[in-house]
């Protein structure tokens, strides 16, 4: 399983994900799942991927053949975010038809589902959740925020915090804090963490980090928040009986 946030802010774009990958409880692997697609100036694409991890890098391997080697057709032509999405819907729809059938005589379901998060100039930036079936939708401003994956044990720390008018420096904070509280309650997320940070207008990629296990600011804001709630916690008032 995997964990990947993506959040729109009116100030731009955060998108993480983890690194594990498991085929059964004793199989465990890293694998980056966060792919970028950059022509400085122009756009910035970027997808998360949940699900099968061979259908997740047959989709972004067909992405990037259609995209060509001279960078001008596929996902470099499109002309809007939106345009782009159907793209990856496309992709999923080709890789499900093509290996789909083969997966269902052995028992197994085509799984595959992306986060799309970027910004091409001339539009503003725009945050996609684009589902196995290759149908999605867009983030707004009363959903500013998307997830794919293990979602549950994260989104109410993301929905204690995160606003569309939220700072990015606090956004980001919280993200970090829902993949470790995920991380927590279960086995199946695992660091190293990819996160990407994306200004407004920027069309280009300026904030990217990984974070390893033992990272030491990672470590910080996890003993904080702990410490912080538990705080809280012995700041409640008691329950008169």
């Amino acid at each position: 399983m995997t964990y990947c946030v993506g959040v729109k802010l009116e100030s731009g774009l955060i998108l993480a994900s983890d690194s594990r990958t498991h085929a059964g409880v004793d199989n465990y692997a890293k694998f980056c799942k966060m792919t970028v697609f950059e022509r400085a100036g122009d756009r910035v694409l970027v997808l998360l991927s949940s699900g099968g991890l061979a259908a997740t890098q047959a989709a972004i391997g067909l992405l990037r053949k259609r995209a060509g080697p001279d960078e001008t057709t596929g996902l470099w032509a499109a002309s809007s975010m939106f345009d782009v999405a159907n793209l990856v819907a496309d992709a999923m729809r080709d890789i499900e038809r093509r290996d789909g059938p083969h997966m269902e005589s052995s028992g197994l379901k085509f799984n595959a589902s992306f986060i799309l998060g970027g910004q091409i100039r001339g539009e503003a930036p725009r945050l996609f959740r684009i589902y196995a079936e290759g149908n999605f939708i867009e983030a707004g401003a009363e959903t500013c925020f998307l997830q794919t994956g293990e979602a549950k044990y994260g989104k109410p720390i993301l929905d204690l915090a995160i606003t569309p008018t939220a700072t990015m420096d606090d956004a980001t904070k919280c993200v970090l804090v829902s993949f470790d509280s995920t991380m927590l309650s279960n086995l199946s997320v695992g660091m190293p963490i990819d996160l990407l940070c994306y200004e407004n207008d920027r069309l280009t990629v300026t904030m990217k980090r990984r974070f390893e296990y033992g990272d030491e600011y990672f470590e910080v804001l996890k003993k904080q928040w702990v410490s912080g709630t538990r705080k809280v916690f012995r700041e409640l008032p008691p329950l008169a009986w």
